[in-house]
């Protein structure tokens, strides 16, 4: 039976200073946004459409914006109110943990918004162009998820060749490696389907809503194999926080879709 091999979270020390593996694991993702974004404006119907790698280094800035505020409150909404509402000084304690995807997503959108505002572009047009350079941050942070040991799945049966023992959990259970499983499914597979999907030119909104809905059905069968939050259990009808939040990215992703694809033009 496999074990976790208890990485120590800090990748490198110098002196007071303490890099972790999670930050590397951001700055791999955000090395990774820009590299592909850069690819994506050089893309001819991109590059006529008066898109340059200057918007994308802009983009960065606003997009980190948005993950880092919207993550961490999106978090203290969906997750620890009470808590929060209790130790409100906590809010700003993000080195202790706690970020939420569907916030950062949030987040982000409202920053892309503020972009396209400021570019006089259509926001959609906005995340339509980062859409496919999304997943591979996504998958990065799950790397960094496995690396701290944390968001560990529920139990697994013990024959399951790489079913895990996480001591962090407390117990000697094998468990599935559920934050690899994120990492193929909406990192990997996700970003293989996008970037296919948005090598030819869509009309405007397409992209994004695949992505809402690509994400959503991936995160959706994650939660199955992912232990939900000692504070959250599961909610109604056996589904957890995680699958409820995706549900209206589903059907938001669909509607979207099903709108651009009728638009003119």
């Amino acid at each position: 039976m496999l074990v976790h091999p208890q990485f120590n979270p800090v990748a490198l020390a110098l002196g007071p200073l303490q890099i972790h593996w999670y930050g590397l694991s951001y700055l791999a993702a955000f090395g990774l946004f820009l590299w592909l974004a850069r690819r994506r404006v050089a893309q001819p119907w991109q590059a006529q459409s008066g898109w340059t790698t200057r918007d994308i280094d802009d983009l960065l800035f606003w997009g980190v914006l948005g993950v880092i505020l919207g993550g961490r409150v999106g978090y203290v909404l969906f997750y620890k109110l009470d808590f929060y509402l209790a130790n409100p000084l906590e809010i700003l304690s993000v080195w202790k943990g706690g970020m939420s995807f569907h916030g950062g997503m949030l987040g982000v959108i409202v920053a892309m918004v503020l972009y396209g505002r400021s570019r006089r572009r259509p926001w959609l047009e906005v995340t339509d162009l980062i859409a496919p350079c999304v997943p591979t941050g996504l998958a990065s942070g799950r790397i960094g998820n496995f690396i701290n040991g944390e968001l560990w799945g529920r139990p697994a049966d013990p024959a399951l060749p790489w079913a895990m023992v996480f001591p962090q959990s407390g117990s000697d259970t094998p468990r599935h490696p559920s934050q690899l499983y994120q990492f193929a499914m909406e990192g990997l597979l996700l970003f293989g389907l996008l970037w296919l999907y948005a090598r030819h030119p869509r009309k405007t909104g397409q992209v994004s809503g695949a992505f809402l809905v690509g994400y959503g059905v991936f995160r959706f069968v994650a939660e199955y194999f992912r232990e939900p939050d000692s504070f959250l259990g599961l909610r109604a009808l056996g589904l957890s926080q995680g699958q409820w939040l995706c549900v209206p990215m589903i059907l938001g992703g669909m509607l979207l879709w099903l709108w651009a694809a009728r638009r003119k033009g």
